[in-house]
């Protein structure tokens, strides 16, 4: 089991969010904006931490990742052993919120960059319908392994995807690309495109996904 911090409701814990952050990041890095969310009052945050490794675009440096990136261009190889064992780590904490009492209707997971990722790969294989992904500047990294997967999805699945037109980090294109993949699975995702915004979470990103999140959770 993933290392994790948790924000606890101050009222009746009714819903769950898992968040995961980027690489070299941990979970103390989104804290902040949760009480931006005004959804204190019933909703736990659970906000692991990505085991440390070497990751191979930085030389093979130690960080805190998800799975190992082995490069950087549009048509990447992935490393696809790490994506799953990842969607792995997530999934155990899914299946503990849902032990604890919560309906898996009554989850969703919120990612960026390469936590978006994972959400992806997670969310969308999952055995069970989840209430919904949140995808913040980020991309499917493995649309091929989910294609048996995504056959099983209910085609009603809340997905919002929120990207940076001037991102450096994730192109912008390959935002797109998750959309026009999730599209082509029959699924309807919702699509927020930010003229001016990089790779970074803003104000105007939150207000949406505080949106997001009430509409599939409360």
């Amino acid at each position: 089991m993933l290392n994790y911090e948790v924000v606890e409701p101050r009222g009746e814990h009714r819903a769950s969010v898992i968040w995961l952050h980027g690489l070299g990041a941990d979970g103390h890095d989104f804290v902040p904006v949760i009480p931006l969310l005004g959804l204190s009052e019933h909703v736990r945050f659970i906000l692991p931490h990505a085991p440390v490794q070497p990751v191979t675009i930085n030389g093979g440096y130690l960080m805190p990742s998800w799975y190992d990136i082995l490069e950087t261009l549009p048509e990447r190889k992935v490393d696809e052993q790490g994506l799953d064992a990842a969607a792995g780590w997530i999934g155990a904490l899914i299946e503990a919120e849902h032990q604890g009492g919560i309906a898996y209707d009554r989850i969703a997971l919120v990612g960026f960059s390469q936590g978006g990722a994972v959400a992806y790969h997670t969310g969308l294989g999952y055995a069970q319908a989840l209430a919904g992904i949140v995808a913040l500047s980020t991309y499917i990294a493995s649309p091929g392994r989910l294609q048996l997967a995504q056959a099983a999805l209910p085609r009603s699945l809340p997905v919002a995807i929120m990207h940076g037109e001037a991102d450096d980090v994730v192109p912008f294109m390959l935002g797109q690309q998750a959309l026009s993949t999730l599209q082509g699975w029959g699924l309807t995702p919702q699509w927020r495109a930010f003229r001016h915004m990089g790779h970074e979470v803003t104000v105007e990103e939150i207000q949406q996904i505080a949106t997001f999140l009430r509409e599939i959770l409360i």
